[in-house]
């Protein structure tokens, strides 16, 4: 039986074929792990089997936490938003990018892809061209906070580079990459994401503070186990 995700909090499911992931989409997240800044968008996959509800702080090896923007698809268009974890063995990654292998077995392990509730984009009045600023706690402290105009690539940017090469399935997912703050899952510690949209960057700061006043569209919580 193929994962499934849930739509605006209701009896709405639905099971991706795939997981579509954009790595080194923010400029700050590329620098704290020394990495070089692509010429062009880094593009992997997970597979369904790689979606859950647990948040896992070790499989085979510690792991390690990135919270990203994600987009599900329906009618070859991004058709709802939310948050996602995406969840990696760091210590892999390095050893087969420093031997210039792929990465799914860093990336795509069972369990490596968490989701909140997905909000239709219409629901919202919103397209995904809008504005929207994301936010990780972790035992009630920021470890994360994500800016779309903070992309390399935008939302629209990222669409059209893959349709020009791969088919998107009505339930399909787009991970749009981590902004910086990413570390290791700590076992028993509680993780918020919280998802606003409409929210204008100017600064870190005044994100910070803009966004602390306002009720967000989307919360989730996981329990590291």
């Amino acid at each position: 039986m193929l994962n499934t995700i849930q739509y605006d909090s209701n009896s709405e499911a639905t099971s991706p074929s795939k997981i579509i992931c954009i790595g080194r989409n923010y400029v700050d997240h590329i620098h704290e792990l020394g990495n070089e800044v692509p010429s062009d968008m880094v593009v992997f996959l997970k597979p369904n089997s790689a979606i859950s509800t647990q948040l896992t702080s070790f499989h085979q090896e510690p792991i390690h936490f990135e919270t990203e923007l994600c987009f599900s698809v329906r009618n070859g268009m991004f058709h709802g938003v939310g948050v996602g974890l995406d969840l990696t063995k760091r210590e892999l990654q390095s050893k087969l990018k420093s031997q210039q292998l792929p990465w799914e077995r860093a990336k795509a392990f069972d369990g490596s892809a968490l989701f909140s509730d997905f909000v239709s984009l219409s629901s919202l009045s919103l397209t995904a061209g809008a504005t929207f600023c994301f936010q990780l706690t972790i035992d009630g402290e920021v470890r994360q906070l994500g800016h779309s105009d903070l992309m390399m690539y935008s939302a629209d940017d990222i669409l059209a580079s893959v349709n020009e090469f791969m088919t998107l399935v009505d339930g399909d997912i787009v991970m749009t990459g981590t902004p910086k703050g990413v570390g290791q899952v700590a076992l028993g510690s509680v993780f918020e994401v919280k998802l606003w949209a409409n929210v204008d960057y100017s600064s870190h700061e005044q994100l910070a503070e803009q966004v602390s006043q306002i009720k967000p569209c989307i919360e989730h919580r996981w329990t590291a186990v």
